[in-house]
């Protein structure tokens, strides 16, 4: 089998010299346990990731000089390994500083003892990023592409001359310098990435850029501007990040000779302890829709996986105000309300950005090559929320309008009956007129290919194509919550178009077995290597288009319904209970115990917490091993990690109605402090075979 060769021009990412849309999401292997790797990047694949990335932490491999560590869930090879095994590509975020919310940004508490300013151009902190290099190269020798590995390219540095480093031309050399290292070490790969936002330097690496809906690091207690990543724009900055000064300030790099690249979009936001936001899942799906809109080439998430700190042996690993940093963040828990959760747990923002990774996998090669333009009518400031905001991308006269009326945490103006169009040089495309209500957003396609035919427009938006072999029509599905009024210059002889709605959407699956089906289940259905596993907690229906060759494990057809195959869970309800008990009680301070009942018959069991208090901490057998910030969610613990253990302690620090925080959610005060369980159930999860 001949190898790929990957590239990019100014446009886009190349495979073989062809447009390359992938997905990207970043998952920290060191913050995850290594048994658990496999069914994560499965996760991770079926919710549309193509290339995982994950940062090397230097701390996290020689907290004590000399003296490495890469067993367990420091296993950097076997991580990699994994990564192949699973069929996936991989970006190595090598540093050597990182940041990611790591104590001294990953930098190892010996080395800022030196002699030496780090991320200087001091030819002693060179010899020791260059020793640290060497020991990563050790690691993954063997694993680049050129030898048939995963590993497709390296991230340099991190934020260097925005986030710390020099700037200019120093900070130019800084970056070659670095680059011409990791080469010399034997990091011979297709790309070379730097971070490009808000004067970061990137040393002529092809740049990458990100975007976050809120700021958990911003060191003001009240509500903040609103995010600007929710407005089409040709700016590639996100001003929380990068630059709010103007367009292309703190632009490094000539934007018109790179892709627009994400490598930094925010599946989520990590707490912090002063400033505690929550992302929720239309937050990050809108967001990433627009960055859709606005000529983006590659959606890569920061993160998509949450994780846990290990344990660092001579302190904690967190990053702290104590280390000089301007954040605290939990000692343990870097959950970051990611699309896959701290202990695993597929959450409805994998599903948002399924939505979307589900259409690039099928259409991303032609969206590649569609350029952006902004109508007049489009707003450029986020705090505009009267007029619509519109984007479209085509490529002569087919594309996509792109159409947002969500801004996070604010009320948007409604359009009712909005006849929407897209002028073409001449032509203008209409749509019947709609109801584009608060919180909306969605994109319609004009003058698309549906097999041998052409769709003129659609009230629609396309999610995949099932390609059912020769003998059968390719079925193109598209989801709507209204009437989607296709409309046909030509209708296709040799494809077919089905329509769901927006939620079945949001729970669709699409699989491989004789030929491509589309399942949709409120449950997860994730690749095995051997198969296919769903995985549910609430032994939930499933239906599929067309009906599968035979019934899943645990389940019985029984029926039909509009062309889509049903099919019943047999599998009665598990049984569980949980009751909860005050231990011991201080000022500002309460120690409950938590015993659990359950089957032994499960995938994992979740714990889930309600409580009113500043943090909480677990305990398991005496030993702390988790923590969480209150932020008004649910703490949800998954139990299979610890063992599934019966009991289990949890420790609630009171938070007084006059500390300085900022919370979107609020808990109730008793004499001016919060500090109790509201509530505890346990939810349950089960694997059936596909």
């Amino acid at each position: 089998m001949s190898k790929i060769e990957y590239g990019f021009n100014s446009k886009y990412l190349t495979k073989n010299g062809k447009p390359w849309f992938p997905m990207m999401g970043e998952i920290h292997y060191s913050r995850y346990p290594q048994q658990y790797w496999r069914e994560s990047i499965y996760k991770m694949k079926a919710g549309g990731i193509e290339v995982v990335s994950s940062y090397v932490f230097w701390i996290h491999h020689e907290e004590i000089e000399n003296e490495y560590d890469f067993t367990g869930q420091r296993d950097l090879r076997a991580f990699v390994e994994t990564v192949r095994d699973c069929g996936m590509t991989m970006f190595l975020r090598i540093g050597p500083w990182c940041h990611g919310e790591v104590r001294n940004g990953g930098f190892p508490d010996w080395l800022l003892k030196k002699d030496f300013k780090v991320r200087d151009n001091d030819e002693k902190y060179f010899a020791e990023v260059e020793r640290f290099y060497g020991k990563i190269y050790e690691q993954v020798e063997g694993l680049l592409y050129k030898d048939g590995g995963p590993i497709i390219g390296v991230q340099i540095e991190n934020e260097f001359g925005h986030a710390g480093g020099l700037n200019g031309e120093e900070g130019e050399e800084h970056m070659r310098r670095l680059t011409s290292m990791a080469k010399r070490i034997g990091f011979d790969l297709p790309y070379y990435t730097a971070t490009g936002w808000g004067g970061a330097v990137t040393g002529g690496l092809l740049p990458v850029m990100g975007g976050y809906c809120e700021a958990p690091w911003d060191q003001r207690l009240t509500e903040i501007e609103p995010s600007g990543n929710y407005v089409f724009t040709h700016e590639r900055n996100d001003h929380n990040i990068g630059s709010d000064y103007g367009f292309g300030t703190g632009i490094t790099f000539d934007i018109d000779k790179f892709p627009f690249l994400t490598a930094e979009l925010g599946g989520g936001i990590q707490v912090t302890h002063h400033r505690r936001p929550v992302a929720h899942p239309k937050d990050i799906g809108a967001m990433s829709m627009v960055k859709l809109g606005c000529g983006v080439n590659l959606l890569g998430y920061y993160m998509y996986h949450g994780g846990t700190n290990p344990k660092g042996k001579l302190t904690t690993l967190q990053e702290s105000r104590v280390t000089g940093y301007p954040n605290d963040l939990p000692v343990f828990s870097y959950d970051f309300s990611a699309p896959i959760r701290e202990y695993g747990q597929m959450s409805g923002t994998a599903k948002e950005i399924k939505l979307l990774a589900m259409f690039i996998h099928d259409f991303g090669k032609a969206l590649c090559d569609m350029d952006t333009y902004l109508p007049e009518s489009n707003p450029l400031k986020q705090t505009n929320y009267t007029d619509l905001r519109t984007s479209v991308r085509r490529n002569g006269k087919s594309g996509y309008l792109f159409v947002n009326n969500y801004q996070r945490r604010k009320v948007m103006a409604d359009h009712l009956n909005k006849e929407l169009s897209v002028d073409l040089d001449g032509e203008t495309i209409k749509y019947p007129s709609i109801d584009i209500k608060n919180g909306d957003f969605f994109f319609l396609p004009f003058n698309m290919p549906i097999g041998d035919g052409k769709l003129k427009s659609a009230l629609a938006t396309p999610l995949c194509i099932l390609h059912n072999g020769q003998r059968d029509q390719d079925v193109y599905v598209f989801y709507s919550d209204i009437d989607p009024k296709y409309n046909y210059e030509k209708e296709p002889q040799n494809a077919k178009v089905i329509t769901i709605t927006r939620e079945e959407a949001l729970n669709s699956w699409k699989i491989t077995l004789d030929k491509e089906y589309l399942l949709i289940t409120k449950g997860d259905v994730i690749e095995n290597g051997n198969g296919y596993d769903i995985i549910n907690r609430n032994n939930d229906d499933i239906k599929t288009y067309p009906q599968l060759p035979k019934e899943p494990e645990g389940y019985r057809y029984v029926g039909e319904e509009n062309g889509f195959a049903l099919y019943q869970c047999l599998d009665s309800k598990a049984v569980a209970s949980v009751k909860y008990s005050l231990l011991q009680e201080e000022e500002n301070k309460k120690l409950y115990e938590v015993e659990l009942e359950y089957s032994d018959n499960v995938n994992d069991c979740f714990l889930r917490i309600d409580f009113g208090g500043d943090t909480a901490k677990l305990y398991i057998d005496g030993e702390w091993v988790g923590d969480w910030f209150y932020t008004g969610q649910t703490w949800e613990i998954g139990l299979k990690r610890f063992g599934f253990p019966k009991k289990v302690q949890i420790e609630i620090d009171g938070l007084k109605s006059d500390d300085k925080r900022f919370l979107e959610t609020w808990p109730e005060f008793n004499n001016g402090i919060a500090c109790e369980i509201y509530q505890a159930q346990i939810e349950l999860e089960k694997v059936y075979k596909l």
